[in-house]
């Protein structure tokens, strides 16, 4: 089939394949199996128009037609998706030796890219489910005529969603709601010819949000530079054939424990950014304390977090990436925020640099897995004139959409949060300007509620109209009397 597919078309197409998986496969596992298979159908199917192309662009020279340099990726011979389609006995072995060649071939782009999942493993995957899972991945063409680059990374991102939908629980190091990641690209506001890392990349949602923010506001997203780094395995696979699915090129996504062993840097130590943006996870216990203290990267600007407690190393990570006009937000829980102990010390180093721009307190029960309300915090390296001395406090608790069991954060509750951080001016109940010194007195706790005081109107009289009120209800009350007395005297008689 060559026609072009719409989008509703691609996303019931990808979700399908999920549940042919259904029933030897765990929902958790469905993203080990159906992104590299995706990612292969693809490959294969734009080699073929890059063929056809070349084909007649030389008169039917199959030879020239074939050469690496007329394919964006090579597909070596046997290791096509129809080769591995035509098999029916050990399908598993086909698919796994089809994925490790490709990957061998373009070793510069695709090394490691489609994970370490077990194909060749019949308990799980047998010659059937896999042979349905070629046939119906074969119904579409997926090629460039066919689906383009933005409309295929729509139904990825989609995809990633519905995983993360099917597996609640596990899903929150995978999956950052779409409308928050929104909510940190506005915020950060990246330009053309700027360089973007997710020290915690996951899926690479965040670093697609900022090529979006570029073509929304109309600008060259092609000349943005982005990097990522992320620990799991099958995420940061995910998060390369992501943009390559949404036809982005400048990139550089590695695989490793950031905190351990950070993947980027430059002559004179860690490399650093335009812009630093991140959900990394939450208080993660395990995350290297015993090195921090005489970190070899120079992290350590602020104090050694404690050992049970990973949030304030990723936010010293991250404000030692940015370059000298740099700018970061990051996701983080409320007990950052006002803990005591090392990370008291660490939020007090920090302000003293006055590298603090903004707090924003968002509702509970947004993310999955997690019922807790997280906040965002905004840094920036040069603050401008107005706000040095300053936080901005935003208090955004109220802004969702309750739902049974999870809350959303809606565009309109994007759009007034923004409005709130970008406008830097009090509101009552919402938004607070604190100087240094009202966080100071506070022991630097940057607990919003210290700062975003609620102002109650509980509408109540005055004493005075509550007793005209109470009085005038005696006396209506006495009327009511006597004229009952008159009715019953009336009736007796």
């Amino acid at each position: 089939m060559s026609k072009e597919i719409s989008l509703s078309q691609l996303e019931q197409y990808l979700s399908k394949a999920a549940w042919i998986l259904k029933g030897p496969v765990d929902a958790s596992d469905f993203k080990v199996y159906i992104f590299p298979l995706l990612f292969f159908k693809r490959i294969s199917d734009v080699y073929d128009e890059e063929f056809r192309q070349a084909l007649e662009e030389s008169d039917g020279d199959e030879e020239f037609a074939s050469l690496p340099e007329m394919h964006r990726f090579e597909v070596p011979e046997g290791c096509h998706w129809k080769d591995v389609r035509e098999t029916t006995v050990n399908v598993g072995l086909a698919i796994e030796k089809a994925l490790r060649s490709i990957e061998k071939a373009n070793q510069d782009f695709l090394y490691g890219i489609f994970g370490d999942a077990q194909w060749s493993n019949k308990n799980k995957l047998s010659d059937k489910l896999l042979i349905d899972l070629i046939e119906h991945f074969s119904q579409y063409t997926i090629g460039n005529r066919n689906v383009n680059p933005d409309m295929l990374g729509q139904a990825y991102e989609y995809l990633i969603k519905h995983f993360a939908d099917l597996t609640n629980k596990k899903a929150g190091e995978f999956y950052t709601p779409r409308s928050v990641v929104h909510l940190l690209g506005l915020i950060l506001d990246p330009k053309e010819g700027e360089s973007v890392y997710d020290p915690a990349c996951g899926t690479g949602g965040m670093l697609l949000e900022c090529v979006d923010h570029l073509k929304e506001n109309k600008e060259d997203y092609r000349t943005l530079k982005l990097y990522g780094q992320e620990k799991n395995l099958t995420s940061s696979s995910i998060a390369r054939m992501n943009m390559f699915l949404h036809g982005i090129e400048d990139f550089k996504i590695y695989r490793g424990d950031t905190l351990r062993s950070p993947a980027f840097f430059e002559a004179d130590g860690l490399q650093t950014f335009d812009c630093v943006i991140a959900n990394p996870p939450f208080s993660l216990k395990d995350w290297g304390a015993e090195n921090w203290a005489n970190d070899p990267y120079g992290r350590n600007i602020a104090g050694v977090p404690p050992r049970g407690n990973g949030d304030m190393a990723w936010v010293q990570h991250m404000v030692t990436s940015m370059n000298d006009t740099g700018r970061m937000t990051v996701v983080l829980p409320h007990g950052a925020l006002f803990r005591k102990g090392a990370e008291g010390k660490i939020r007090k180093a920090l302000l003293g640099e006055d590298l603090l721009e903004a707090v924003i307190g968002l509702g509970p029960n947004v993310f999955y897995g997690t019922q807790l309300a997280a906040c965002v915090m905004v840094f920036k390296e040069n603050k401008v004139a107005a706000k040095r001395g300053r936080v901005l406090f935003v208090d955004a608790s109220d802004q969702i959409r309750v739902g049974r069991a999870q809350n959303y954060l809606e565009p309109e509750n994007v759009k007034q949060i923004f409005e709130w951080f970008n406008a830097y001016v009090d509101v009552e109940n919402y938004v607070k300007i604190a100087t240094i010194d009202d966080i100071r007195e506070n022991d630097y706790n940057l607990n919003i509620p210290l700062y975003v005081e609620k102002i109650i109107e509980d509408n109540l009289p005055s004493v005075e109209e509550a007793m005209s009120d109470l009085k005038n209800a005696w006396n209506e009350s006495l009327r009511a009397e006597e004229k009952f007395k008159a009715i019953l005297k009336g009736f007796i008689k």
